[in-house]
């Protein structure tokens, strides 16, 4: 199964996270979107982003280790059409940039959108999706999946 997800993140305190390459900064209080695709294991691939117990390989990996960050939902897409970068374009237009985080296979200025406020937050993700025309699901829907 193929797809592209936007991983909707909480975090709670505002701390300073070493990420690979990118190097050391604050991730504030608040809301980030951290939008990915997995063109050969979506199922997989989301499933790794919610475990504790993953080597760290991507940008992404080195967020979700800091114990006040925690994924609140995830809205996705199966396609076999990438759409990552596009939703990128369009959620950063609402929200504040952690420049280059996610982004080192393309030319987006960044993967990972800051918002303040989680309901703004969601709304912009289903807004790109509907904005592409595309439908979209939610970490429900995954879990039903699972089963």
């Amino acid at each position: 199964m193929k797809g592209s997800y936007c991983l909707i993140i909480h975090k709670e305190k505002s701390s300073k996270i070493e990420v690979g390459a990118i190097g050391s900064a604050i991730y504030k209080e608040g809301f980030y979107v951290y939008i990915g695709s997995a063109m050969n294991s979506l199922i997989p691939r989301i499933k790794r982003h919610l475990s504790n117990e993953k080597k760290i390989r991507w940008h992404i990996d080195y967020l979700l280790k800091d114990n006040t960050t925690k994924i609140e939902d995830i809205i996705f897409t199966i396609s076999e059409k990438k759409v990552e970068c596009s939703l990128a374009n369009f959620i950063s237009k609402n929200g504040e940039e952690k420049e280059n985080f996610g982004c080192s296979d393309c030319k987006c200025k960044s993967h990972l959108i800051y918002f303040s406020n989680k309901d703004f937050c969601i709304d912009t993700v289903k807004k790109a999706y509907e904005n592409q025309e595309i439908n979209f699901y939610n970490l429900e829907y995954f879990k039903s999946l699972e089963k």
